[in-house]
């Protein structure tokens, strides 16, 4: 599955991203406000790609990396995961090299995302859980209607907050 925007192309992850991939879940501008193992090495970044690849076969995630046109390069992912059993909801994960960040992309991205959630998955929710000290992504989740559900807690990660857009807001 591929998905053009005006600048940017979101298409599937292969092995042939390990280096981009090693590149943005090791970078620890980004992994400050994300608790994960990172990769340490090539043959770290192929393991996840791999398990990426199998696991959107299996209908469980749909991962994009993000790069602009024309390039081959990846500057960050986008992905829905978690889907409920009806896969009615969905959680929304994003992650964008800080070079990139500022610049309207990922707000791009998202934007593509959540109207092909919305419109061709038929979600009637999308969740995203972030950092409360993660300034960039709660203004870009605010900026696209998500809502902060107070008092909602993501387990085991109490740092985070929980956002939510139903579909009839979009």
């Amino acid at each position: 599955m591929k998905i053009e925007t005006e600048r940017l192309i979101l298409n599937a992850v292969n092995e042939s991203h390990t280096e981009d991939i090693l590149k943005i879940r090791s970078n620890p501008r980004i992994n400050q406000f994300v608790k994960r193992v990172s990769p340490k090495s090539n043959y770290d970044a192929l393991e996840f790609i791999l398990s990426i690849k199998k696991r959107t076969q299996s209908k469980e995630i749909i991962f994009f990396g993000i790069s602009y046109k024309g390039q081959s390069n990846l500057i960050g992912t986008i992905c829905l995961w978690k889907f409920s059993e009806d896969r009615k909801t969905a959680e929304v994960g994003y992650e964008l090299l800080p070079e990139y960040h500022r610049k309207g992309i990922m707000s791009e991205a998202l934007k593509a995302v959540l109207d092909d959630g919305f419109n061709n998955l038929h979600l009637q929710e999308i969740l995203a859980f972030t950092s409360r000290f993660n300034e960039n992504s709660k203004g870009l989740l605010l900026k696209h209607s998500f809502v902060l559900e107070e008092g909602r807690t993501d387990e085991g990660f109490p740092d985070n907050i929980v956002f939510s857009l139903k579909k009839d807001f979009i």
